[in-house]
């Protein structure tokens, strides 16, 4: 079972982070199925980005602003008077959230509670006539890392030694708490309304120019020349492309407006086992592909903050229900994102080049394995 482009055709969407690399690959494709998108972020950083990149400063129409400034939320939403959210603003990297706490968790927490709250409001505003879907992306860094060798299911407990992934966790319950509260599944059809938190791997893909991301990083040094120093190299992710969890997405927003009382729940979008691999092995598939493997080296460990050494993701669950699965190998994907960094340097036209790997990766296109 595949996303169904016929469902999203005049569907009115809302989405927070848009001008983000996620956000902006998910607008892509929202656009290209021809929903009506509606964009909710602050402005993109004036160095290259994927939301200019693709036009959709221009195709899409945005409210650009702050997440905690919930009237600015309250008034786009009311306008907008969505179908279907999506939530993704967030302050992002672990790594950054020991910098900036206190701004990792008025974003993460306290801008998803303005979210639910400027969805709540509108709410009230309309007599209820037809479903409505709320997805809130979270994280696989939700849940209570014990470094176990097996995948964590939906139903472990949720932790945090992080802020990044502390506030992600606060964001999970804030949303289950509005859940129970204003949008019980038991009364789904006096308001029409289902909820779902969905939480992702390690995500790679063209478009990514962040600081303390390990494709950017690799990319900024291969053009540059300069080694980049890897932190974790032993650390071990389920890696997947953009587009797999995006179709996760999706697929489960569909679901909530054709059954929402079914499917308002926390959901895991990650990789096959055998993609759950060491930051090591993806450097040295980038290596392969590229033909050589002098663009990083190694630092000591215990000079960077904590980070887990081991997280895997259960999708059991998306498998069986929703009939997601993931489909680009970790070799494919790591094609596919030298493909779109090498097309952004021949000055491709890259709305069309991100719309095209769209399409190859719903036909299950997969490339040669790098080094074969």
């Amino acid at each position: 079972m595949s996303v169904n482009p016929s469902f999203w055709r005049g569907k009115k969407v809302f989405m927070t982070g848009h001008t983000g690399f996620k956000g902006a690959w998910l607008a892509v494709w929202l656009r290209r199925m021809g929903a009506d998108v509606t964009g909710y972020a602050l402005r993109p950083p004036a160095a290259s980005n994927l939301f200019e990149l693709c036009n959709l400063d221009e195709l899409v129409p945005t409210v650009f602003g702050d997440v905690r400034d919930s009237q600015s939320l309250e008034k786009a939403v009311g306008q907008a008077d969505p179908d279907v959210v999506f939530h993704l603003a967030a302050r992002p990297l672990v790594r950054a959230s020991y910098d900036k706490p206190r701004e990792t968790f008025e974003v993460n927490v306290v801008g998803t509670v303005n979210m639910l709250e400027a969805l709540r409001l509108a709410a009230g505003t309309r007599a209820v006539s037809r479903p409505r879907a709320f997805v809130n992306v979270t994280t696989d860094k939700v849940y209570d890392n014990r470094d176990w060798a097996w995948g964590y299911r939906e139903n472990d407990a949720l932790g945090g030694y992080d802020p990044y992934s502390g506030s992600k966790a606060c964001s999970e319950l804030v949303t289950a708490s509005y859940r129970s509260s204003f949008w019980n599944p038991s009364s789904y059809s006096e308001h029409l309304t289902s909820l779902a938190t969905a939480r992702a791997g390690n995500v790679i893909g063209g478009g990514d120019w962040a600081a303390d991301r390990l494709v950017p990083d690799a990319v900024r040094a291969l053009q540059s020349g300069k080694a980049m120093k890897v932190r974790y190299p032993m650390a071990i992710r389920p890696w997947q492309h953009v587009l797999e969890p995006l179709s996760g997405y999706l697929m489960l927003a569909e679901r909530l407006v054709e059954d929402g009382p079914r499917f308002g729940e926390s959901w895991n979008f990650g990789p096959d086992s055998s993609d759950v691999r060491t930051v090591k092995e993806v450097l040295g598939l980038m290596g392969d592909c590229i033909g050589s493997h002098s663009f990083y080296e190694l630092e000591p460990s215990n000079a960077n903050p904590h980070e887990a050494g081991l997280l895997k993701l259960d999708c059991s669950k998306a498998n069986r229900q929703l009939r997601w699965t993931s489909k680009w190998s970790l070799d494919t994907t790591v094609r596919k994102v030298l493909d779109w960094y090498d097309a952004y340097e021949r000055q491709e036209v890259m709305l069309a080049f991100c719309e095209r790997q769209i399409d190859e990766y719903l036909n299950g296109w997969r490339d040669p394995v790098c080094g074969s």
